[in-house]
């Protein structure tokens, strides 16, 4: 009989395989061993058994548990379908869903379905310590916790995606089911290998917004399964997510601040042109970067565009529609965006706001977000930090002041607002510079639907 065997993250075979298995197996000169990708496991293991091909399993090393919902789950009807849909999928697939529509409860249906030991994979420490006290909450046990200087496992485990990567090869026949919180991350070349090199049989990948400038979601669906279901921020307004308006103010630059911004953009494009380079995609962005990187000219091009993008990024009318917006909702809470954290420190500064971003301490961090979450913080300002993965359903008023043109970035920040509450109604600002390369970028991202179907634009 054929043993299978993990090692490092693949799947060993002690003998050549038979021919039903040929096309999973490739012959290691190295090791002289036949090896497989470990998340093949599955696969391997269902083509056998088809085709009557004995298999000896000396390769899976989870458990399979008997956990008990400590607290019961009334599923909204969403959550009820996303769950049958995956089940028809056989266990495996990514389920994309709003912010706030209830993602990780559709992920405790699915553990308590499965029944397996998981490893719940998330991009940041947030969210390492809101799925384990979730997790603690619906299943009463002690959760294992990979990151942030923590390195215990146990039967239902989270980790960061930076360690589960460092860890996997070693741990990825220890969990029958993988999780993975946000993830249109995992196409990244660094996090495959958090899928690759695991035999977890049973998937499930969980997204607001799939969508990737790389077109990195079919990669995605290779590795945890097809897109099984999904809901739209404007199918779930009202019954799920408050209603929302989203308003667009325009400002006009300085002269000054013009006249800086064109010479800036003059420059910027003039290379563009010279070199032949069309943007609007990645494989433009990456020509840019590699020639303005040969040459000194490539070099003033590149200082100019980010000199261009700063002037209307930061413009200085815009600390002037801040200041209308907040005195507007001077009641109500309130994020405040921006693309970098220079810009956020200046609006903190200027307006005194507190100001949260990558640098901030833990110990500060926490303080902050929960003084914003009780209400003695009406407003925060941030960078990304607040992007995804932080719950802070107070917040009912956003402020875009800059951001990317990347469209899951804008949706995320809609998505920080929207979360549920009685007679609650939600608006987002998009502060844009008049006359610059901003108003493009704001377009492109409203060909998003959340954009499409609001209320108000």
């Amino acid at each position: 009989m054929s043993i299978i065997l993990f090692s490092q993250g693949t799947l060993l075979l002690n003998e050549e395989p038979p021919r039903a298995l040929e096309a999973f197996f490739s012959y290691d000169a190295r090791t002289r061993q036949w090896r497989a990708p470990a998340h093949a496991y599955r696969d391997i293991f269902l083509t056998a058994r088809e085709a009557g091909v004995a298999l000896s399993d000396e390769a899976k090393a989870y458990e399979t548990l008997s956990l008990t919902l400590q607290t019961p789950i009334v599923p909204r009807p969403h959550q009820a379908a996303a769950l049958q849909a995956w089940c028809h999928a056989l266990q495996k697939g990514v389920v994309a869903l709003p912010t706030g529509a209830g993602k990780t409860i559709l992920a405790i249906m699915v553990i308590a379905k499965v029944q397996r030991a998981t490893l719940v994979v998330v991009p940041t420490l947030d969210l390492v310590q809101q799925w384990r006290t979730v997790l603690e909450k619906f299943f009463g046990q002690e959760i294992g916790v990979l990151g942030g200087g923590e390195r215990k496992m146990a039967p239902l485990t989270v980790a960061t995606y930076d360690t589960a990567k460092l860890m996997v090869e070693h741990m990825g026949n220890r969990f029958g089911l993988l999780i993975v919180d946000e993830c249109h991350h995992l196409p990244a070349p660094f996090y495959q290998l958090i899928a690759l090199a695991s035999i977890a049989p049973f998937r499930l990948g969980l997204s607001a917004t799939l969508e990737r400038s790389d077109g990195g979601e079919e990669r995605l669906f290779e590795l945890m399964g097809e897109l099984v279901y999904e809901a739209h921020i404007g199918d779930m307004v009202d019954h799920v997510l408050a209603p929302y308006d989203v308003v667009q103010i325009e400002v006009t630059l300085q002269e000054s601040e013009r006249q800086a911004y064109q010479q800036a953009r003059n420059l910027y494009v003039q290379f563009l042109r010279k070199h032949g380079i069309q943007m609007g995609g990645p494989e433009g962005w990456k020509r840019f970067i590699i020639l303005a990187s040969r040459s000194e000219e490539g070099r003033t091009a590149f200082k100019a565009y980010r000199e261009q993008k700063h002037i209307a990024q930061a413009a200085h009318a815009k600390m002037n529609a801040i200041w209308d917006i907040l005195s507007t909702h001077a009641t109500e809470s309130t994020l405040i965006f921006t693309d970098d954290n220079l810009t956020a420190y200046r609006i903190g500064c200027e307006l005194f706001l507190p100001v949260l971003t990558h640098k901030t301490k833990p110990q500060e961090r926490k303080h902050m977000l929960d003084a914003f979450r009780s209400g003695v913080l009406k407003v925060l300002v941030t960078s990304k930090v607040l992007n995804e993965g932080v719950d802070v359903p107070q917040a009912q008023v956003g402020v875009v002041v800059s951001g990317s043109g990347v469209i899951r970035e804008h949706v995320q920040r809609l998505g920080r607002i929207l979360r549920h509450q009685p007679g609650k109604r939600a608006v987002l600002y998009e502060v844009v510079s008049k006359d610059t390369n901003e108003q493009f970028v704001n377009q492109r991202r409203r060909q998003h639907n959340a954009y499409q179907r609001s209320p108000s634009i």
